[in-house]
């Protein structure tokens, strides 16, 4: 299986990562924040203008998407076919599942918020499986029932979700400096 050929290239370079070489993708982690409210922003200003038909509002979030398109050519450097509208829309459902879990957890449904949490995390990984080359388009289209196991270490197997959960948790060290 290819993928898991990267996959272990990956891990490769992560444990040299752990030994002091550096990987740091954390500016690339904020970015994708930022890319994240983004979205969110350009569908706010979509609905004022809809709400209001002040035609104001459209031409922000035409200045807002542009920006957005810069900043996010930062993080997806070479991609074909769908990845780069694939790659948005996971920010965007990673960043709507995660607010929708923040006001479910100030309701004080603790058990479904962090479940909103969880499958955002996973929206979130799978962005960076993609755009790090560790999972290919059609595997990031695919359920966790469907073939999905990769070897994260030796006779272990886990899914797509937790291989790359595991993954981008030792890329993406944010308090590496």
């Amino acid at each position: 299986m290819e993928t898991n050929k990267e996959v272990q290239k990956l891990l490769a370079k992560v444990k040299a990562a752990e030994k002091g070489e550096k990987l740091d993708l954390s500016a690339n982690e904020d970015l994708s924040i930022a890319v994240m409210n983004l979205v969110a922003i350009e569908e706010h200003l979509f609905f004022s203008g809809a709400k209001t038909g002040n035609s104001k509002y459209y031409d922000l979030l035409n200045e807002v998407r542009e920006m957005r398109k810069e900043l996010l050519k930062k993080i997806i450097k070479d991609y074909q076919g769908e990845d780069w509208c694939i790659s948005k829309h996971l920010l965007a459902s990673a960043m709507r599942l995660m607010e929708v879990g923040t006001k479910k957890l100030g309701e004080g449904k603790r058990q479904e918020a962090q479940d909103l949490f969880k499958n955002s995390y996973k929206l979130w990984n799978m962005f960076w499986g993609l755009n790090l080359g560790l999972i290919e388009t059609v595997d990031a289209m695919k359920t966790e029932q469907e073939d999905q196991e990769i070897n994260l270490e030796k006779g272990k197997k886990a899914s797509v979700f937790d291989s790359l959960g595991k993954i981008i948790q030792k890329i993406l060290d944010c308090c590496r400096e």
